[in-house]
């Protein structure tokens, strides 16, 4: 690849930059990682303390990107040792002023705005999402939830108290300590910037686990971290398996604090490691099967339109997916006949073109899952409308697929699917769906379309869900919180609230001497 070609990559506008060829973003990765991806711990980068190596796939091929070093306890290990220096009182990093971390996470927003295009494309290639998406709606966000928390660093401060007596009494908000912060692999860039940003503005220091599936542009921007000039030790990043490396995070007696975006099933392990080892904070966010009910008197093209981009956004890897389509019975075959035809335009290929809307699922496992669900949801009676079926002779392609007729104990409305399969359902009052809709261990987010705004208003309460959507969906803003109830997690993140689970808050009382008469 030539030098012109390189920086076109890089610094190139989204309408360039697909116009190279997959072979060419395949060579300049293998060009930047040198084949095998490692470990980065205090601003340097180190192999496996196992040596061993683990290969990330190109889900759009089924073929190897490259070799990435695996960590694991012996890693996690010494990346908390370096964090647990750059936290040490008096250290250059406790001792740097709010505004200078504001500064350096701002330095960091503007290194991934100036690599856009080459991050970008690694998400691609590493993931399978569009391009597109990447460039234009992953990207943007990160770099506005950076700049976000860059602005609260040198915002956050106690209070005074008035306590009775002679006394002087204020409180302190103060880090809580090493963070370990375990991301997910459905939207690698931008749940890295989530877990960052609020870390470090508060002045924690930071060991991160990476998916393995998509562990490139992670450690990318850890490049860019030390490039923005963060002391060493105060981010670590750790590619691995969750078994091992995430697990010796969970277990820790010196990590203060988890943080973790996955499945429910792993929250549940890391909940129990952070109380059977020292009691560490835990913040979790997990799993939906989240109702998006489309009233009678909604917008009918809007709403077809919304539900269809809830589902199947992302190749259906979305946490708070639209997966339980709830449709009142007047409306019911109309909006059926125009989801299908909708599902059946989508376009499906490779996530270089950009007219493609869905590209591969992550990997071989998600792709097996997702296929045994569809054969499930046929044997329990649900009735298959569209799709269904692999849609490449490689890679992990898989038909948008639209299930009707689907009642709510059959496994298919029960489970998290997690790939690109719609069900919809039929209801008849808003009393009905709103027992339906809460009928689940699940509660993420939810939506309701709606013309009338006291039943949407009636409805939102109702729902027990940590987001309402009201004639939208996938509606994000880093100043907003977002989070689940019940089985889908605790705390927070996001906006204001994502603070708090990362602050400590110590009060001092000083008593103040009184002057002798």
């Amino acid at each position: 690849m030539s030098v012109r070609q390189r920086e076109k990559l890089l610094l190139g506008s989204p309408m360039e930059s697909p116009s190279l060829c997959l072979q060419d973003w395949v060579a300049i990765c293998w060009e930047h990682f040198d084949g095998v991806v490692i470990i980065f711990i205090n601003n340097e980068w180190h192999d496996a303390a196992s040596k061993k190596t683990f290969p990330t796939i190109n889900p759009s091929t089924g073929e190897i990107i490259c070799q990435v070093a695996e960590g694991d306890k012996a890693d996690i290990d010494k990346a908390v040792k370096a964090a647990k220096e750059a936290f040490k009182f008096g250290s250059p990093w406790r001792r740097m002023d709010a505004s200078h971390r504001s500064k350096l996470i701002n330095r960091l927003a503007d290194l991934i705005e100036r690599d856009r295009a080459y991050l970008a494309a690694l998400e691609t290639l590493d993931n399978g999402k569009p391009y597109s998406i990447s460039y234009l709606v992953d990207l943007d966000m990160v770099v506005k939830h950076l700049r976000y928390y860059a602005g609260w660093a040198d915002k956050i401060h106690g209070k005074t108290i008035p306590l009775d007596g002679d006394f002087f009494t204020y409180t302190r908000h103060e880090p809580v300590g090493i963070c370990g912060q375990i991301i997910p692999w459905n939207f690698p860039l931008l749940m890295q910037a989530w877990k960052l940003g609020p870390a470090l503005a508060t002045g924690n220091v930071v060991v991160m686990k990476l998916a393995e599936q998509t562990p490139l542009t992670g450690l990318y921007v850890a490049s860019l971290i030390k490039e923005a000039g963060f002391p060493p030790g105060v981010v670590n990043i750790v590619p691995g398996y969750g078994k091992t490396a995430g697990a010796a995070i969970s277990s820790h007696m010196d990590v203060d604090k988890v943080a973790f975006t996955g499945s429910t099933e792993v929250g549940h392990l890391i909940q129990k490691a952070a109380a059977e080892s020292n009691m560490k904070r835990v913040t979790l966010e997990l799993g939906g099967k989240s109702p998006n009910i489309i009233m009678s008197d909604a917008d009918m093209d809007w709403a077809v339109e919304q539900a269809h981009s809830a589902l199947f956004f992302n190749q259906g890897q979305c946490c708070c997916a639209g997966s339980r389509t709830y449709v009142q019975e007047d409306i019911y075959h109309e909006f059926v006949e125009r989801s299908v035809e909708r599902a059946k335009s989508r376009v499906v290929g490779n996530p270089f073109d950009f007219k493609t809307e869905q590209g591969p699922q992550v990997d071989e496992d998600q792709y097996n899952k997702i296929l045994g669900y569809i054969n499930t949801g046929k044997k329990e009676g649900a009735k298959l409308l569209c799709g269904g079926n692999p849609a490449a002779d490689k890679g992990y392609f898989i038909q948008p697929t639209i299930f009707g007729e689907v009642q709510d104990d059959m496994t298919i409305a029960r489970e998290e699917i997690f790939g690109p399969v719609m069900q919809i359902l039929k209801f008849k009052s808003i009393e009905e769906v709103i027992h339906r809709a809460n009928d689940t261990k699940y509660g993420l987010a939810a939506a309701v379309f709606t013309k009338d705004i006291d039943k949407a208003n009636y409805i939102s309460q109702g729902l027990r869900a940590g987001t309402v959507w009201i004639n939208c969906y996938n509606v994000f803003g880093t100043q907003a919180p977002f989070g689940g109830y019940k089985a889908s997690g605790q705390g927070r993140e996001g906006g204001e609230y994502g603070l708090t689970p990362y602050m400590e808050v110590k009060t001092v009382t000083i008593k103040v001497p009184q002057k002798n008469s």
